[in-house]
């Protein structure tokens, strides 16, 4: 049938649904253990919210069963593509995946600690920080006492590792 016999009310509703974390293409999805467990809770939450899903309005609820599908697709694209990195098997001595690391900016001498985890972990907030981002790349395979620059605009920053650890 041509769409030109279409009644503009009958079209489907496109959701618009947000990315997940950007992962670049080709990179590998690392996360801890903890970071699949939280997607597999966030996989549990979207299923446990479809099936509550109530409304009145059928049209309402098929765009809602339509965004939470597409939500769960995306997750579950990226909970098979995760790989769970042990973190009793980094090396305890230098940074890499997983690395729980203490840093003094150089200037300030203010002290700063960061994890190192996958992109759907990511959080500033929480001291996380995704082993894609700029300071973690700088990290990667440094030992205590080395110094990292992060070029920034105005000034680079300066920070010298005071500790790793692998919670």
């Amino acid at each position: 049938m041509s769409r030109g016999f279409v009644k503009e009310d009958d079209q489907e509703e496109v959701p618009i649904v947000p990315q997940r974390a950007y992962l670049p293409e080709g990179v590998t999805n690392f996360v801890t253990r903890a970071g699949m467990d939280q997607l597999l809770s966030e996989k549990q939450m979207l299923i446990n919210e479809k099936d509550n899903l109530s409304s009145t309005n059928e049209n309402e609820k098929r765009i809602a069963l339509n965004y939470l599908n597409a939500r769960l697709q995306l997750l579950n694209n990226r909970i098979a593509e995760a790989k769970i990195v042990d973190l009793r098997e980094q090396p305890q001595n230098e940074i890499r995946f997983g690395a729980l690391v203490t840093l003094k900016t150089g200037v300030s001498g203010k002290i700063q600690i960061f994890q190192i985890v996958g992109v759907d972990e990511a959080d500033i907030a929480k001291g996380k920080i995704s082993f894609i981002s700029p300071l973690a790349k700088a990290l990667i395979n440094k030992k205590i006492g080395d110094k990292v620059s992060l070029k920034r605009d105005r000034e680079d920053i300066v920070f010298e590792i005071m500790d790793i650890a692998y919670p």
